[in-house]
C-alpha cells in the first residue's frame, strides 16, 4: 500500500465494462512526510476521493481485483481510503 495525493482524473468515452461507475484518478506517490516520491500513476477510485486528497492506494493487481470481485478485471491500482492525518510520533 502507498500514500498518494490525487492530482487529477481521467475521462474516457470508451472503457472496459469493469470500469463503469468508477472514477479513474491520477495519483502522485508520497513519502511519510507527504512529499512527492516518484512518478504519477492511475488508480481506480473506491473511496470517492477528489483532487488534493491524500489517499491509500493498493498497488497490486490481486488486491485491486478483489475489490471488483472479478479475478479477470484489468486493474492494477485502486484507491482504498482517504487519509485524515499522518502521525510519525506514534
Amino acid at each position: 500500500m502507498k500514500l498518494a495525493r490525487v492530482v487529477g482524473n481521467v475521462q474516457s468515452t470508451v472503457q472496459h465494462d469493469v470500469y463503469r461507475g468508477h472514477k479513474i484518478m491520477i495519483v502522485q506517490p508520497l513519502d511519510e512526510n507527504l512529499k512527492d516520491d516518484g512518478q504519477t500513476f492511475l488508480a481506480v477510485d473506491f473511496a470517492q476521493a477528489g483532487p488534493g486528497d491524500v489517499v491509500l492506494v493498493a498497488v497490486e493487481g490481486n488486491a485491486a481485483r478483489q475489490l471488483f470481485m472479478d479475478n479477470n478485471a484489468p486493474v492494477h491500482s485502486v484507491i482504498e481510503g482517504i487519509v485524515d492525518s499522518v502521525d510519525l510520533e506514534a
